[in-house]
């Protein structure tokens, strides 16, 4: 079965183009007006991965966002317009795995929709079941294989980019990896030097994990170069 995404946009042009790239991929695409049909088709079409405007009528892109965060970790790009670097932070805050500036490129969305959609796949497929993909580290238990994170036996829900940043860390402790390097491994292509992407999601990732997100336990700071994991696996 094709992969469903759904594109949301108050702008026909975009739906359209949108989709017509998509649709050569391979991909079902189903497109939404407003925020309010957004909703709706999420609920009816179950997509794989969301597009999903900021600016729309009836509901925003934070709102329909919000709402689906509250259930359902699906990928999420967002569109923002060009310059309104708060609505993109605000964004990635929220949830979001990823955003486009308008005007973008058609082909790039398809890559960073191609490159997600391949991340959950790989994610689903895995076979493996031994213990060294399973990490523990003084209260933080990470299970590659069911894609469960832990803190003191509580269930940690975290979204697919959220998980593989974490996974990435906590699988090289002490190593440090640049936020460029993080963007070439967890997104699977290089960005132009924007790394806003990456210092979003290890804040939400600590919010979630750390009981001291500004004095943070697990994921460390290495100032000018990038992050690290604070210990091993055992």
């Amino acid at each position: 079965m094709n992969e469903c995404v759904l594109v949301a946009d108050d702008d026909t042009n975009i739906t359209d183009v949108c989709r017509r790239y998509l649709e050569r991929e391979g991909y079902l695409v189903v497109t939404a007006k407003d925020g309010l049909e957004a909703i709706e088709l999420w609920h009816s079409q179950t997509p794989s991965l969301i597009v999903l405007d900021l600016m729309m009528p009836h509901k925003n892109g934070w709102e329909v966002c919000n709402e689906i965060r509250q259930t359902e970790d699906v990928p999420i790009v967002m569109l923002t317009a060009r310059g309104e670097e708060q609505d993109r932070l605000m964004g990635l805050t929220m949830g979001a795995d990823d955003y486009l500036t308008k005007p973008f490129s058609p082909r790039e969305l398809v890559l960073r929709v191609k490159a997600i959609l391949r991340r959950m796949r790989t994610a689903q497929a895995s076979p493996v079941t031994t213990s060294e993909y399973t990490i523990n580290y003084e209260g933080l238990t990470i299970d590659f294989t069911k894609r469960e994170v832990h803190i003191s036996g509580q269930a940690i829900e975290l979204t697919v980019t959220e998980f593989e940043m974490l996974y990435l860390l906590a699988s090289h402790p002490g190593q440090v990896f640049s936020r460029n390097q993080m963007l070439s491994k967890i997104w699977d292509f290089s960005y132009e030097g924007d790394t806003t992407t990456v210092t979003v999601h290890v804040r939400r990732l600590r919010e979630k994990i750390e009981q001291n997100p500004s004095d943070p336990k697990y994921i460390k700071t290495v100032w000018g170069i990038g992050y690290k994991f604070a210990g091993g696996s055992s």
